[in-house]
């Protein structure tokens, strides 16, 4: 076996001491959803060019950097899109990931995060691959609204009825993220805090971020977090809750009544750069340490140019040792001029 596979439980360090704990994985950079904040119809149109499949990775491909991760220290993997569930074949991978253990001998969590259009035939499969749990973007329970956020006309009522599926199979707990955009669909917030309410979901409302250059962003269009505490409390009085691993992203409260618990993820307004343990693979097989980054390191050359596991692993160390990332801490000290200058890679091609 490789030494690659027998190194020290306390995992890799970037230069500003953060481990590298979630590995985040693009399986296909398509969609059949045009959200107008990520996939926009006037970019991602009839005529798009994306990626052929040769030039995907491979299931094995796959596999292979997971298990090299997971011996640098990663212990969750987190399958993304594109639409995840586009992947032909995806529960194979699944299996196949669901199979590695880490240096101690334990499992790695096994995630994906999905639009929920397809759970409502593939939870039960889903979980029997090995999936731990999933994670379903839902932005508005108004259908109309809905369907003009997805740009497909595709009804909210098919994505709850998969949310539903997929505690039927067990795939819990479930997160739903809803992508809070002023003047798009911050009206539903109450709704949709009163819907999820004493049900077994966690609800948790995203920022709208500056992630790639294609959606248009504003800083005018981002609703704070606080904002949206502040909307939930005045009807449903809420109370902080203690994060419950390192580098957790949403910042939980949970309803007084014992109505369950929401989230917030405030990437604009409350950067958490200085905890972030994720890196994220995109679906071509480029190691990507930010989500705002501007370019990726191509491991896909390594593992099609005959990289042993040893040289794979000295990759990605060098790669995470000199991480050095914190866009998120640094936006509001650039001018709009230079934060539109940056180049930034699309949430669909990266994941988010």
């Amino acid at each position: 076996m490789s030494t690659a596979l027998r190194m020290p439980s306390t995992g890799l360090r970037d230069r500003r001491d953060r481990p590298m704990r979630d590995l985040r994985i693009s399986v296909t950079d398509r969609c059949n959803f045009r959200c107008v904040y990520c996939m926009p119809k006037e970019v991602f149109g009839k005529d798009h060019a994306f990626l052929d499949r040769n030039e995907l990775l491979s299931f094995k491909e796959i596999e292979r950097i997971s298990r090299i991760a997971a011996a640098h220290g990663v212990r969750k993997l987190r399958l993304t899109g594109g639409e995840p569930l586009l992947r032909r074949g995806i529960e194979d991978l699944i299996a196949r990931l669901a199979a590695l253990r880490t240096p101690e001998g334990d499992p790695l969590d096994i995630a994906l995060t999905t639009n929920g259009s397809a759970l409502g035939v593939k939870a039960a499969a889903l979980k029997e691959a090995g999936v731990t749990r999933v994670t379903v973007s839902i932005d508005s329970l108004d259908d109309a609204l809905f369907q003009s956020i997805n740009d497909v006309r595709f009804p909210v009522s098919r994505v709850l009825a998969g949310i539903d599926a997929a505690h039927e199979a067990g795939l819990g707990p479930i997160k739903l993220n809803m992508v809070v955009k002023r003047g798009m669909n911050d009206g539903e917030i109450l709704d949709m805090a009163a819907r999820f309410k004493d049900t077994p979901y966690s609800l948790r409302f995203i920022e709208y971020m500056d992630v790639g250059t294609s959606n248009g962003w504003s800083l005018d269009e981002v609703v704070p977090s606080a904002e949206i505490i502040e909307r939930i409390g005045t009807v449903f009085p809420l109370e902080p809750v203690a994060p419950q691993v390192p580098g957790e992203v949403a910042t939980r409260w949970r309803y007084r009544d014992g109505g369950g618990e929401i989230g917030v993820i405030s990437s604009v307004t409350n950067a958490f750069c200085g905890t972030c343990n994720r890196a994220r693979i995109s679906t071509e097989g480029k190691l990507f340490t930010c989500l705002f980054a501007s370019e990726g390191h191509d491991l896909r050359a390594l593992l099609r140019g005959g990289a042993d596991d040893d040289e794979l692993a000295a990759a990605m160390a060098s790669i995470w040792g000199a991480r050095d990332d914190r866009y998120s801490e640094i936006r509001s000290s650039l001018t709009p001029e230079l934060r539109q200058a940056r180049d930034r890679i699309e949430m669909s091609y990266i994941g988010g």
